[in-house]
């Protein structure tokens, strides 16, 4: 069984399901070493080895731009996706709940992680940030809109009791794969941004250093309000200029940010420590 069939059950139902397959009325586990070995999936694990230091640092702008080289050349079938699986030909959904994310972990450690994010179309990631992180994303499937901030630390609403953060939009498009890798920094790059599939969606993620609560990286979600939506800012900044700027508001986490875990079954990554 692949993550295509995993997958399957997700586009119908959005349900965890065993990975398993009846034998002589027992139930059989397929075992991790039968699973393919991926060449670019190998390469940017050890790549990611070397260039995600731990807490406190962020890449230098060469092993940025190794990483990127590594991704921009991913495809789907690198992790075990087809362009012909079921659930990328799901059609747009009309009315009803918004479709649930899904997500499979690939690898994690302390130093950063690899996961792949499914979204079907209208499927929301919402606004949220990433404390302390570097974050690459791989669009391997699918059109998606981007939306994303960075906050301006030197300035804030004038109300001390007011939650309102300024931030400045540094993405505000739509994205098609194949296109180029995407990369945040902790204080730079987009780090809040939201996800909205307008086709059905796999997106390949780089964390470094992984979400940690322990840690103090926990996900904080936010919603956007236009700056001059302020009576008291349309004196400050108007016409062109207020577009660039919004209010962030740090909410409680939306029911669209719930996602399903789903196992991850595509090729496997042989651990150093192993080779």
């Amino acid at each position: 069984m692949t993550i295509e069939v995993r997958l399957a059950d997700v586009s119908r139902s959005i349900r965890k399901k065993k990975c398993c397959r009846k034998t002589s009325g027992k139930t059989k586990r397929y075992l991790p070493y039968m699973r393919p070995v991926s060449y670019r999936l190998q390469r940017l694990y050890l790549s990611c080895l070397d260039v995600f230091k731990g807490v406190g640092t962020v890449p230098s702008p060469s092993d940025v731009q190794k990483l990127c080289s590594i991704l921009d050349g991913m495809m789907a079938e690198d992790v075990g996706l087809s362009r012909n699986l079921q659930f990328f030909k799901t059609k747009s959904t009309t009315g009803g709940e918004i479709p649930k994310v899904a997500c499979t972990n690939i690898y994690q450690s302390e130093n950063f992680s690899l996961c792949i994010f499914f979204l079907p179309a209208n499927a929301v990631i919402p606004l949220h940030n990433h404390p302390g992180m570097t974050v690459f994303s791989k669009l391997l499937l699918g059109k998606v809109h981007v939306k994303a901030y960075d906050l301006v630390t030197d300035d804030n609403s004038d109300d001390s009791s007011s939650q309102l953060k300024l931030a400045s939009l540094k993405a505000d498009g739509v994205f098609t794969a194949p296109c180029d890798t995407s990369v945040l920094y902790p204080t730079s790059g987009g780090n809040i941004h939201a996800f909205t599939a307008i086709t059905p969606c796999a997106i390949l993620d780089v964390m470094g250093p992984p979400y940690s609560k322990k840690d103090g990286r926990d996900c904080s979600y936010y919603r956007d309000i236009p700056f001059d939506a302020l009576p008291n800012e349309r004196a400050v900044m108007t016409g062109e200029e207020s577009k660039r700027y919004w209010w962030l508001e740090e909410i409680d986490a939306p029911k669209e940010s719930e996602m399903e875990g789903i196992e991850y079954m595509g090729p496997q990554i042989i651990e150093r420590s192993t080779l």
